[in-house]
């Protein structure tokens, strides 16, 4: 599976990814709002459970890499989560602290977005965060969400829901 962008492409992500993922989930500063940041078993364990979703599923958080040198520099991707009580897809993403705020995020979730509505029959598609995530609130409305729930979430802040719809996608 490969996606392209203008800038970007995305594949499946293998053990071979490890230095770069760690370099992004183990970054403080980018898992602010994540309930932890990740040590090498966490990041391990993370790219397995992502082969075992392309697996299981066809789909799941992929390498986003840079089209001129191939360097990946985050994930983004598609994956099941339970959302304000209810299994939902999600489009989550993590860029490098070096490479953010350079449009990035938004290129790949959009490009996840559109692969999303053209190869499955998901209706509607989400993004969370805590709600003090402000940057992940930009990179979900960028991609063409609005703000559809917001719920006590389970560290006593607050969870925001973005959501775009199928019909939505199409008058993009």
């Amino acid at each position: 599976m490969r996606i392209e962008t203008e800038r970007l492409f995305l594949r499946e992500m293998d053990e071979a990814d490890f230095d770069a993922l760690y370099a992004v989930l183990a970054d403080s500063d980018i898992m602010q709002h994540y309930p932890y940041t990740f040590d090498e078993e966490r990041v391990r364990g993370w790219i397995q459970r992502n082969q075992e979703r392309y697996h299981i599923f066809g789909f799941g958080l992929w390498a986003v890499c840079l089209k001129d040198s191939g360097e990946m520099i985050g994930d983004c991707g598609l994956s099941m989560q339970m959302i304000g009580g209810h299994i939902r897809p999600e489009i989550g993403y993590h860029i490098r602290g070096d490479k953010q705020r350079r449009g990035y995020a938004r290129e790949a979730a959009s490009a996840v977005r559109d692969w999303t509505f053209r190869h499955t029959t998901f209706g509607v598609v989400y993004s969370y965060m805590k709600q003090g995530n402000l940057p992940s609130a930009r990179t979900a409305q960028a991609y063409g969400c609005r703000l559809v729930e917001e719920y006590p979430g389970g560290d006593n802040g607050m969870t925001s829901v973005y959501a775009i719809t199928r019909e939505e996608w199409e008058k993009l």
